[in-house]
């Protein structure tokens, strides 16, 4: 099968949240175990992940340099992350397939996702990014162009857009990856959004796209058989911190959908990853799964995991 894995953060960070480089390299070495068991089946693999500590890490160097050199836009720091995270995965699978007799290589692709010009959210930035900050320092960030908030005692923060991703500007050279025989990594941390007109001119926008959403439509393109987002739990939970708290195995999508209806699924947490497979049962009828990674394998077979069935 042809299969989309939406990796989480916490298969880049430590248990803890920690992201220096010695924490990534574990964690995405751990990661890459159940995904080899995967490849060396004879699946057709793509990758995808989250790239929000990281890209963190860069704000932070951003804002200590702003007196000295200019900060880096933020498409260019999403840009950077994918080569980080992509080098750390093709080594980390590279060998974890090595060690299970195969000679399957692994791909990683810098990749852009198109937005709308008239999307919403670019001109009502919302989506809060990178570390507080006092209000001079903030006020450094804000000449530089950027866009910033008082949230009160806590300090400024930083807003961008998070618009709505149309396309995978990439996904025709996953294909062609794909065809001959790459594991292939792409669209990372939603991939770096970018703006295309009838010319063909393409530009990246100050913007953060969610990760799952952009997972869901590359599968679609890619006309993926499955997709899975691996996160740290096994699965869903509807009512979470409630006495009616409860795990959900197969569901079907009208049912899952009436539940996140309800706000069962916090918005920053569990609720993007049940719009995004919803949206790709929704498009494509075929089967997505929202697990741990120890558990792809069986999420894949239907027996373990959050499985949204088309009916």
């Amino acid at each position: 099968m042809r299969i989309v894995i939406a990796l989480g953060g916490n298969a880049m960070t430590a248990a803890d949240g920690s992201a220096r480089p010695a924490d990534q390299r574990a964690a995405v070495e751990s990661a890459a175990e159940p995904i080899a068991d995967l490849v060396v089946a004879g699946h057709q693999i793509v990758l995808t992940h989250g790239n929000g500590p990281q890209v963190g890490n860069l704000l932070v160097k951003n804002e200590l340099a702003a007196a000295v050199v200019p900060p880096v836009p933020l498409d260019w720091c999403g840009a950077q992350t994918h080569a980080t995270i992509g080098l750390l995965l093709l080594n980390a699978l590279d060998a974890a397939v090595a060690r299970r007799g195969s000679s399957v290589r692994t791909a990683a692709l810098v990749s852009r996702t198109r937005i709308a010009a008239d999307d919403p959210g670019l001109t009502c930035p919302s989506k809060p990014i990178g570390r507080y900050l006092p209000r001079d320092e903030a006020q450094r960030m804000i000449a530089h162009g950027q866009r910033w908030e008082d949230r009160g005692e806590r300090g400024w923060r930083r807003v961008v857009a998070s618009p709505e991703p149309l396309e995978c500007l990439d996904s025709p050279a996953a294909v062609a990856l794909l065809a001959a025989g790459y594991v292939v990594v792409c669209s990372g941390g939603g991939g770096i959004p970018v703006l295309a007109d009838a010319k063909g001119s393409i530009r990246g926008v100050e913007a953060v796209i969610d990760k799952d959403l952009t997972a869901a439509l590359l599968a679609v393109e890619l006309v993926a058989d499955r997709l899975i987002i691996a996160t740290d739990v096994d699965n869903v939970v509807a009512g979470w911190g409630t006495a009616d708290a409860r795990p959900l195995g197969e569901v079907s999508l009208a049912e899952i959908e009436a539940l996140a209806e309800r706000d069962e699924f916090a918005s920053g947490s569990m609720g993007p990853k049940v719009a995004a497979v919803c949206r790709f049962v929704r498009r494509t009828g075929r089967p997505a799964a929202i697990t741990s990674l120890p558990c792809i394998a069986e999420a894949l077979e239907g027996s373990r995991g959050t499985i949204v069935q088309s009916s």
